[in-house]
């Protein structure tokens, strides 16, 4: 069938939170063709009671991260549409009848919608958004919901935490960069599709809770040095030399605002790390040709940075980009 869908779900212990998945999961009001697990070595039961649920499961045998999941399972799709979720996401009983309606839509190729954080005040995020020193946000993350977020739209970026795919897109964009492991492989293939001319959509009647950072927490060290890091290779698979020179400013404001914000939350040491692996391995992940692609990316980046100023300025600026906007220069 042409709007079948497999959900595709990368699993790394989390028991509890997969069966509460899994339980919405059966109550969609359009029920997926299949639910496809990939266990990266849980010893918990998670998959155990993905397959007592029903769910097919792939057993990895070993945390080989997020990105290695993914590619595994989309190996293993049958379906002309995958929606890949994550692990400790609830989602709406409407959630996959809305993305899929949307999806129907001529020359869109994902479609996400709003996340919030538990609770239903707080949003965890819509769609993504990339400043120009290639520092992702999740646009609304952290904010109360606001009228701003309410309209459909159409999108460049969106993580992978919730969104609904062709399946033909990652055969023509790519599959996720293994290097990252876990952390920002989706903004590198978002941005990779992004400039492949790849659009998506934004529907914000398709709503789902995420708890975030379920596995480790959201400021484990492990977290924050694969964070850390994967800032870094983020940058160098995108950023040309030249265009590496004309952002420095952002690119130095953004590394370093985040770096402050782990050392609040009593994470120096592991940010240390993951920049430092960063910068050692960097040669090694900037292997993208980046000919040709300098000035759409240019573009991509300065219109996603301006919508994120925009948006900050309706629904209530943060700290960290006010200061980011001073320190960088934005617009």
């Amino acid at each position: 069938m042409a709007d079948a869908v497999t959900v595709l779900i990368p699993v790394w212990n989390g028991r509890p939170l997969l069966a509460r998945l899994l339980e919405a999961l059966a109550s969609q009001t359009r029920p997926p063709a299949e639910v496809l697990v990939v266990d990266n070595g849980s010893t918990d039961g998670a998959p155990g009671e993905a397959e007592a649920r029903g769910a097919r499961v792939l057993r990895l045998g070993a945390n080989l991260g997020f990105a290695r999941a993914i590619n595994e399972g989309l190996q293993r799709v049958g379906t002309p549409l995958v929606a890949i979720v994550n692990s400790d996401v609830e989602p709406a009983a409407d959630w996959l009848e809305k993305l899929g309606a949307a999806l129907a839509r001529e020359q869109v190729w994902f479609v996400c919608g709003r996340l919030f954080r538990p609770g239903g005040q707080v949003l965890d995020g819509a769609f993504d958004l990339v400043t120009r020193g290639v520092l992702p946000w999740r646009a609304g993350s952290g904010q109360r919901d606001h009228p701003v977020y309410a309209n459909a739209r159409p999108i460049a970026l969106a993580s992978m935490t919730a969104t609904l795919y062709r399946r033909r897109l990652f055969e023509e964009a790519g599959m996720l960069e293994p290097a990252f492991g876990s952390y920002l492989e989706d903004a590198d293939f978002a941005l990779r599709a992004a400039l492949g001319g790849y659009r998506g959509w934004y529907e914000p009647a398709a709503r789902a809770v995420h708890v975030g950072s379920a596995a480790l927490g959201r400021w484990h060290p492990a977290t924050v040095r694969l964070l850390a890091r994967n800032q870094v290779f983020l940058a160098a698979r995108h950023l040309s030399p030249a265009l590496a020179r004309r952002y420095w400013r952002p690119l130095l404001a953004g590394q370093l605002l985040w770096g402050l914000v782990a050392v609040r939350h009593g994470r120096p040491l592991a940010w240390l790390a993951g920049k430092v692996e960063g910068i050692w391995r960097y040669r090694e992940v900037a292997t993208l040709d980046k000919r040709g692609t300098e000035g759409p990316l240019c573009r991509l980046l300065e219109e996603s940075e301006s919508e994120l100023m925009r948006l900050q300025a309706a629904a209530g600026a943060d700290r960290f980009w006010r200061c980011y906007r001073r320190l960088a220069g934005a617009g």
